[in-house]
């Protein structure tokens, strides 16, 4: 009874960073992207989703020690997958908490220095946020000893509650954590409740039941399937890594995506639209071709930076001249 009055305390709180999500879970949003604090009361112990972008560290440390002191290091921190901003404090978070890191094995190469993801897709559409991808690290990350991989039952270490699905199609290796006698699902970026390719949407964080983020999706046949697996699971609650939480009528909108992925996410035209990258064990081991059409964006962004820094450096002189 006690925990239970905790958690309701915990989740009529506002004036904290976090926000709530469902019993025992709760979020952080660090700028673009989400991470996940996860307490499982069979074990009485917790594990951090992801750790968000280079910068994330300090915050994720401070609601750590908000929601879970004195017990404010995790047993364990799970990545749903490698992109840049998913793990860009995994290295710092899991030295200075001494913790293993968990990832699907097809996530191994990015994780181990030995394979950068495919290329990002800049002619995806959307956004601000897709036309600036190929900006984006995709190169791998080296976590040596501190990685393990999960377990290929479907269970997660340190959350007896959950399970993990594999969900590819936006990273080789992309797992989705669902809960079932509550139905809560942390989908990572198997879908979004945001447009992620809109600088607008992510800004304002408009809630919109979306495709996985189209810049980093490699393979769209493999994430139509991740998401009509979830959507068979009938989620009472999601959060996802990128977004806000989203609940009851609004799920509705999770079927219409698995029913009409096609025309609803896949983009037309886009790098990786008609054939996919392919990655294995060791990593990537095809990426089709850049159309002339990337070439050309990547051109004309470049030169549109460039344009912008010669304004805003002579703005700059003639101010101070």
């Amino acid at each position: 009874m006690k925990k239970q009055q905790t958690l309701v305390k915990i989740k009529a709180c506002s004036k904290h960073e976090w926000f709530y999500v469902a019993p025992g879970v709760w979020g952080l949003r660090d700028k673009i992207v989400n991470v996940y604090f996860i307490h499982d009361a069979s074990t009485n112990h917790w594990v951090l989703l992801d750790t968000g972008l280079s910068t994330s560290a300090g915050r994720i440390k401070r609601v750590a020690k908000q929601l879970f002191w004195p017990q404010a290091t995790p047993v364990a921190i799970i990545l749903t997958h490698g992109h840049f901003d998913h793990t860009g404090s995994v290295k710092q978070l899991a030295d200075e908490w001494n913790v293993p890191v968990y990832a699907h094995y097809l996530e191994a190469p990015y994780l181990t220095g030995r394979s950068a993801y495919p290329p990002p897709d800049p002619t995806a559409g959307g956004g601000l946020f897709t036309t600036l991808s190929f900006l984006y690290p995709t190169g791998p990350i080296d976590l040596g000893g501190r990685l393990l991989m999960l377990p290929e039952q479907g269970n997660i270490p340190g959350l007896e509650e959950w399970q993990y699905f594999h969900t590819p199609g936006h990273a080789p290796g992309h797992i989705s954590l669902f809960r079932e006698q509550d139905g809560v699902l942390l989908a990572g970026d198997a879908f979004v409740t945001t447009q992620q390719e809109s600088l607008l949407s992510v800004l304002k964080q408009e809630k919109k039941l979306s495709g996985p983020p189209r810049y980093f999706t490699y393979d769209w046949g493999a994430a139509e399937k991740s998401v009509q697996t979830l959507a068979s699971l009938q989620p009472s609650v999601v959060a996802t890594g990128h977004g806000k939480p989203m609940e009851g009528e609004a799920l509705k909108a999770l079927q219409e995506l698995a029913d009409h992925f096609r025309e609803k996410a896949v983009p037309v035209g886009g790098r990786y639209s008609q054939d996919p990258a392919v990655a294995g064990i060791s990593g990537v081991e095809f990426v089709p071709a850049a159309t002339k059409r990337n070439t050309l964006l990547k051109a004309a962004v470049v030169l549109a930076v460039v344009g912008i820094g010669v304004l805003l450096a002579s703005a700059a002189k003639k101010k101070y001249s």
